[in-house]
């Protein structure tokens, strides 16, 4: 079963975000066993070379690769599905119309406007449009304010394939000073209840972003089907700071 149908039949999976562009390092946490890994493409340090190398490193691991694109624009949306990633995570939507400008930038007509030039998707994705449209994914995040007001209608957009809640920016949009900020720790669950509870009533995947194992599962106990474990650059600070605290200790 690929990715997209587990994706669309709403099975629990887990995965991980790469901001770093280190091939080899990303092939070894693809092989650790994730279902999927995440190159991130608009706060990560990985130009369009790296994106490339990334995806040939995650498939190389026996991973689905997505990429969190710079914009929502058709240009980087094109480029990541072409360079092979199996779906794109779009930032900063807003509305129902961001949504549906996302779906146009990355599917080919009709159902979308998607340039047809699959460079490498072509070796891992069946090229035939019809069928890429099948295999590949689009998630929105929902990460703002005016997201969580709209966020029944942006389910509701034909397309779509599933929500991608980014807590950080989301706990900011509701007052937080920084995120993980304890004084809005009410409202954030409550908003995090809340999404998870409207994609599921609409039918479609819910993930979110979270800074370790524990509370990934614990989101997918609370309902959402897939949950994204930190981040490479943050486990490497954290180990590298431990071990340097053992050591002097």
């Amino acid at each position: 079963m690929s990715f997209a149908e587990r994706l669309r039949n709403r099975q629990q999976q887990v995965g991980y975000w790469v901001t770093l562009d280190a091939p080899p390092a990303t092939e070894r946490i693809a092989r650790a066993g994730y279902d999927y890994v995440v190159l991130d493409g608009q706060h990560g340090l990985i130009g369009y070379q790296g994106l490339l190398n990334g995806l040939l490193a995650i498939d190389g691991g026996g991973s689905a690769g997505l990429v969190r694109v710079e914009a929502n624009d058709p240009t980087p949306i094109g480029r990541a599905l072409d360079a092979g990633a199996f779906g794109v995570i779009i930032p900063l939507i807003d509305t129902a119309e961001d949504v549906a400008r996302a779906v146009r930038s990355a599917k080919y007509p009709p159902l979308g406007r998607r340039s047809f030039g699959p460079m490498r998707s072509a070796l891992r994705i069946d090229p035939a449009p019809a069928e890429a449209n099948k295999v590949t994914v689009v998630l929105a995040m929902i990460e703002t304010a005016q997201a969580l007001e709209n966020v029944a209608e942006i389910c509701a957009t034909p397309g779509l394939d599933g929500l991608y809640v980014g807590p950080a920016d989301l706990a900011l949009s509701l007052g937080a000073r920084y995120p993980g900020d304890p004084e809005i720790a009410g409202p954030f669950e409550e908003a995090i209840a809340l999404i998870a509870k409207t994609a599921t009533a609409a039918g479609i995947a819910v993930g979110i972003h979270t800074f370790d194992g524990e509370n990934a599962r614990r989101r997918l106990e609370q309902g959402y089907t897939f949950a994204t474990v930190s981040s490479d650059l943050s486990h490497l600070e954290a180990v590298a700071t431990e071990h340097l605290r053992i050591a002097r200790s």
